[in-house]
């Protein structure tokens, strides 16, 4: 029986050695191709190496923009955030709301959970995180959850995996329409008035 499981490991490591030598003179790109071309054939798709588009300027992009935070051991909120460098208190929330989703699996959120985070990554303070939070759902980077919780949109975590590619995220940018503006702007006046101190008539 040893002899049978030596003999059975002596040929994979010649099959290994082979494929090997094989793929030797081909490009990154390329090897890649048939490493997913073989994995298909047997049905290892979920085990897809995760490729940094910097191994060869021919990898499509949509293979370095897939989520490559597997555990939250990879990546602490601080370097997530210096990674996807956000350039607003919508989109830090946007980037927060990712890490609690994909780090966390914290799924949906309340501002407590926002805050703590934030804090936890080092970052300025919220002067409103309420309202930031509130501002990231018109903008349609999230959305609403049970029990007025919030989680992270489609289109929000497309946006955040793009970053810090400013182009690649505006292309992903949700896009709220004329109307939904115009409904948002006239709740908030109509929650303004409600907040007046209304003077009894003399």
């Amino acid at each position: 029986m040893a002899e049978q499981e030596q003999t059975n490991d002596q040929s994979i490591y010649a099959v290994v050695d082979k494929v090997i030598q094989d793929l030797l003179p081909f490009d990154p790109y390329s090897r890649l191709r048939v490493y997913r071309t073989v994995g298909t054939f047997f049905g290892f798709e979920d085990s897809y190496p995760r490729v940094a588009r910097s191994v060869d300027s021919r990898i499509p992009e949509k293979i370095s923009r897939e989520p490559q935070f597997s555990s939250s051991e990879e990546l602490t909120p601080k370097e997530f955030l210096l990674r996807k460098q956000p350039n607003t208190n919508v989109e830090r929330v946007a980037c927060l709301a990712y890490y609690l989703a994909h780090h966390r699996d914290v799924h949906q959120f309340k501002t407590i959970d926002i805050n703590k985070l934030n804090t936890e990554a080092a970052q300025t303070k919220l002067s409103n995180a309420s309202y930031a939070i509130h501002d990231a759902v018109r903008a349609g980077y999230l959305a609403a959850a049970t029990k007025g919780m919030k989680q992270l949109s489609a289109q929000g975590e497309q946006y955040v995996n793009a970053l810090p590619d400013r182009d690649a995220a505006k292309a992903v940018k949700p896009r709220t329409s004329k109307r939904s503006r115009r409904k948002v702007r006239m709740n908030r006046a109509e929650s303004d008035h409600d907040q007046e101190q209304v003077k009894p008539n003399e």
